[in-house]
């Protein structure tokens, strides 16, 4: 088996009882999967079966006819004259490489492409079948087999709603028909499953696995039989994602592909299994036929084309230069912001232009710490420049305010036509609506403003996200990269910064003179006032890290002060204790990314030992309650902050499955029966019951819940900041090495 099927086949296995815990990672060459579409006109209609010759030819059969895309081409040509296209049923390939076709009228074969029609059997013939005594043929009428010039009639008393039919390699043929599964013999004996042997008796597709099994697939699953003889099943429960089989086929490797109503799955020979479905792998989730090419690729016959699943060989290092590619050509926008891109056309990464998020600044402060951790691992002059825009764009989202402290969300040029939530005003029903709502929520009407030059649109009411994440930056960049020079500048834009939320009672002060909708940290909101309970615990541990980072770079005792008054006075200790503990209706995934950002700053600045005790038990809690995320930046920065290295092998297998595609498909996991749609109190998200891997997963953005579901925008392109991050900070820790040279 190849490795990338090993790999994408383990991700579904049954975890090892008492695994080995290993510290480091020699980074080697693995197999990564991506996929390629080729979509079919709307007047062809859906693909039935499919077929790769040996000069990477792709040909279908479709309602329409037969169709062929040219190796290497884009588009679908017709491959009969018109008078003989029209429904069309199989392909096939022949031992001489000549295809075979089968349709309403007549079954052709074309060698050197040269199109003969072949006599003797009666159409319309559903099913062709190669094998080493020649072309089987069946249909309605009957089951012939094409030898040399001439054509046998089989005597096979078997059900004529033939579906598939498969050479056992010794003669003899496995029939799947709408009545149930047979096997025609060499001497023209036959022999009928018994239907209580088989899921059901509609197959419609059946393959022989290594070992001379046979995988019969249909309504329900897939029933494997040996010697005529249930043995297993295949359900929902062993993987299957809809109880729609349409077709079973073997790789060259060994592994059984099934396709299905809702995805491609792969089985192993260990059992092990992967699945494969959304816009990200294939044109349409019913995949009614499966195929390999000479070079063992996958090609799946779907309703709306053909789908390619490829692979290529690539080591974590040469994958991060595919994602730091990607990164620089779409994903910086001036004056040096990390963030997503937008689409001109649905999928289709060739034309696009930049846009604006919400969260443009906590995700370039993500990009500030992944260019400070390879410098720090690389020594690279590059990344340290790059460290340095990115903090010179997030100190300008103070500047611009020209505030005492406040910064902006982000900010776009100012000859922009269009930018999300732009000025707006509200009516008083709509406030008293909103109130009601929600007590808390802040009616922002003037959300952009102009910059002093005329240059930029600024976005204000910023959040306490945002906040967390910059400060997470900042602390990296000063410990990693910063030389005194930029320590200074740090120093002076942090202390701006927090003397700032001193200032305004710990609020994040709009121009308005208002607190922002989320930017709170006051006793007086966090420990006195109803609403804010939910926000309680974390927001105290947040605060307590913003002053902790300003005495640290500022040797300030202001800072210290207000520090230990809000332990000592105010319980902000005992707050951030009670994080585990919070009623279950106010998590968030984010709030565990939000925690993330704040651990490092508080292990690695605090001096006193019972204050550290307390935070290294805190992390350590997390870290526990989080394992079964198989979160790689979780399990780093703990590794970066405990400096106790953990949970390698669960980020190595995320960082090894992710896709290639970064377009934010939707993943719909609700439509899969293999898995458990669970409502759980995380603000009534709906999730999955089983943690999906990365490769089945919505482009990943820390903040969203690994478990949960996707509506996704097609016309979006995600920044790959996500995977380079954990990345280097596994390199710049030893615990992902360089591959061998």
């Amino acid at each position: 088996m190849s490795c990338a099927c090993w790999f994408a086949c383990k991700q579904n296995a049954p975890a090892p009882s008492a695994p080995t815990e290993t510290t480091v990672f020699h980074d080697t060459v693995f197999l990564q999967e991506y996929h390629e579409g080729y979509p079919t006109p709307a007047s062809v209609g859906e693909v039935r079966s499919l077929v790769v010759d040996d000069k990477a030819n792709v040909w279908i059969a479709t309602p329409a006819g037969v169709f062929v895309k040219k190796n290497n081409a884009m588009t679908w040509e017709a491959a009969l004259p018109a008078a003989e296209q029209g429904p069309a049923f199989s392909v096939a390939i022949d031992q001489d490489s000549a295809v075979w076709m089968s349709t309403w009228k007549a079954v052709f074969r074309m060698k050197h492409d040269v199109v003969s029609k072949r006599e003797g059997a009666t159409p319309p013939l559903s099913v062709l079948c190669p094998a080493k005594e020649g072309m089987y043929a069946a249909g309605p009428r009957g089951v012939w087999l094409f030898k040399g010039e001439g054509c046998e009639k089989k005597n096979y008393a078997v059900a004529r709603s033939i579906r598939d039919v498969a050479s056992d390699g010794d003669g003899g043929l496995w029939l799947a028909t709408d009545v149930g599964l047979y096997h025609a013999g060499q001497d023209s004996t036959q022999h009928f499953v018994d239907t209580t042997d088989v899921l059901s008796a509609y197959i419609r597709g059946v393959g022989l696995a290594n070992g001379g099994q046979v995988w019969a697939g249909g309504l329900g699953g897939v029933t494997v039989l040996q010697n005529g003889k249930k043995v297993r099943t295949l359900e929902p429960d062993e993987g299957i994602p809809s109880i729609n089989v349409n077709a079973v086929r073997r790789s060259p490797s060994g592994v059984m592909w099934i396709g299905t109503d809702m995805g491609v799955v792969r089985y192993a020979q260990d059992r092990s299994h992967s699945l494969r479905f959304s816009r990200r792998w294939l044109v349409d989730d019913k995949v009614n036929a499966v195929a390999f090419d000479a070079d063992g690729n996958a090609w799946l016959g779907t309703p709306k084309g053909v789908s390619a699943i490829k692979r290529k060989p690539m080591t974590l290092a040469s994958k991060e230069q595919y994602f730091y590619d990607v990164l620089m050509r779409r994903h910086i926008r001036e004056p040096w912001i990390a963030g997503q891109c937008r689409l001109l056309q649905e999928g289709d990464t060739t034309r696009w232009k930049p846009e604006d998020d919400d969260n443009d600044g906590e995700y370039t402060s993500n990009y500030l710490a992944m260019e400070s951790f390879r410098y720090a691992a690389t020594k690279s002059e590059d990344a340290k420049e790059k460290a340095r825009k990115a903090f010179r764009f997030l100190k300008l989202l103070q500047e611009v305010t020209e505030t005492d402290g406040f910064f902006a969300r982000t900010i776009v040029p100012s000859e922009w036509t269009f930018y999300h939530d732009g000025n707006r005003t509200y009516t008083d029903r709509e406030r008293a609506d909103e109130e009601v709502k929600e007590p808390r929520y802040k009616p922002v009407e003037i959300r952009w403003h102009k910059s002093r030059d005329g240059q930029w649109m600024w976005k204000g009411d910023t959040s306490s996200d945002e906040i967390c994440g910059h400060m997470f930056g900042y602390f990296i960049y000063y410990d990693l990269v910063a030389d005194e020079t930029e320590k200074k500048e740090i120093r002076a834009h942090v202390s701006k910064i927090v003397s700032h939320l001193m200032a305004h009672h710990f609020t994040l002060t709009d121009i308005d003179g208002q607190p922002t909708r989320w930017g709170v940290w006051s006793p007086d909101r966090l420990n006195r006032d109803p609403e804010w309970t939910p926000d309680r615990s974390l927001n105290s541990m947040e605060v307590l890290s913003f002053l902790k980072f300003a005495h640290y770079i500022t040797g300030e005792e202001k800072f210290q002060q207000e520090y230990l008054r809000l332990i000592q006075t105010e319980g902000y200790l005992d707050n951030m204790a009670n994080i585990p503990h919070q009623n279950p209706a106010w998590f968030i995934y984010f709030d565990v990314i939000l925690s993330a950002y704040q651990y490092p700053i508080l292990l690695k600045t605090e001096t006193d030992p019972k204050l550290k005790k307390f935070y290294e038990n805190h992390i350590d809690q997390w870290l526990e309650r989080r394992k079964g995320d198989h979160n790689p930046l979780i399990n780093f920065i703990y590794a970066y902050a405990r400096q106790q290295k953990k949970e390698l092998q669960p980020s190595v297998a995320f960082l090894t499955d992710t896709p290639l595609d970064l377009v934010d498909w939707s993943i719909d996991h609700t439509k899969r029966e293999d898995v458990r749609v669970v409502h759980t109190p995380v603000l009534g998200e709906v999730q999955v019951d089983a943690l999906p891997p990365a490769s089945i997963r919505a482009t990943v953005r820390w903040d969203k819940n690994p478990w949960g579901i996707n509506a996704g925008d097609h016309f979006m392109e995600r920044e790959p900041v996500f995977w380079l991050l954990p990345y280097w900070m596994g390199r710049y820790l030893g615990m992902i090495q360089e591959p061998a040279k």
